[in-house]
């Protein structure tokens, strides 16, 4: 938790001098200011510990030696299984990295961010939401394990497009027209992006509620997805071995 705070807060002061720059030097860019854009950066660095896009599911390597086939056997879903193991450890991550790297950006940057308990109490919903879609995507990546032998390439090329999609990098606001398309017929900016607005008092009322509906439809299709994906898996399983 120390080193990944300490990660957190390095990356947090190279991207927020960066985005800083970029909006001083452009005034209204993507609607954002210096303080606004400091909330953003923060917030998302505070949140990266939770929304960990690089974070791998157990079911890859219990696919690759057929443990898998324990998991089908046992009463609770393996899908539901897992995000309820994803959802603790992202929820322990909160306090220890997510509070402190805002704090420093707030005292440091000086944070623009709402004054009234609405966009927290919808943000949180937002964030858990956010954390669910980021499992739920990867965990159907990993079930390819069931017909490919290497699964490494598919989850990278999901964690790249993934990271820029959500607006990691620089919010999916700035992106040319074309690009903010591609990334909105994605769920990606419903892991990072949307609930960074929400919760940072960009977007409030019927727009933060309509964000929030957007991520409910992700959550179901790939919910969904996976459960397809799961049992065409679970009848091409073949496990040898006494």
């Amino acid at each position: 938790m120390v080193a990944g705070l300490i990660t957190n807060l390095v990356f947090g002061f190279v991207r927020a001098a960066v985005l800083t720059s970029a909006v001083e030097a452009n005034p209204g860019f993507g609607g954002y200011d210096r303080g606004t854009i400091g909330a953003y950066t923060w917030l998302s660095q505070g949140l990266l510990g939770a929304i960990a896009f690089w974070a791998l599911p157990e079911i890859v390597e219990r696919i690759r030696t057929g443990d898998v086939a324990v998991d089908f056997l046992r009463p609770i879903d393996p899908q539901f299984a897992h995000l309820a193991e994803y959802l603790g450890r992202a929820t322990c991550t909160l306090i220890p990295r997510g509070l402190p790297s805002v704090a420093v950006g707030a005292l440091t940057f000086g944070l623009v961010i709402p004054n009234t308990p609405w966009p927290y109490l919808l943000g949180a919903f937002s964030l858990m939401l956010a954390i669910a879609i980021s499992f739920l995507s990867m965990f159907t990546v990993c079930l390819a394990g069931f017909w490919l032998i290497e699964t490494r390439g598919l989850r990278a090329l999901h964690m790249i497009l993934g990271t820029f999609l959500a607006g990691l990098f620089a919010p999916v606001h700035l992106f040319p027209d074309w690009l903010k398309a591609i990334a909105y017929a994605t769920p990606f900016p419903s892991m990072l992006q949307w609930p960074i607005d929400v919760l940072s008092g960009r977007t409030v009322g019927t727009a933060a509620v309509q964000v929030v509906a957007v991520q409910c439809f992700w959550l179901i299709a790939l919910t969904v997805i996976g459960q397809l994906v799961l049992r065409a898996g679970r009848r091409k399983l073949e496990v040898q071995g006494g």
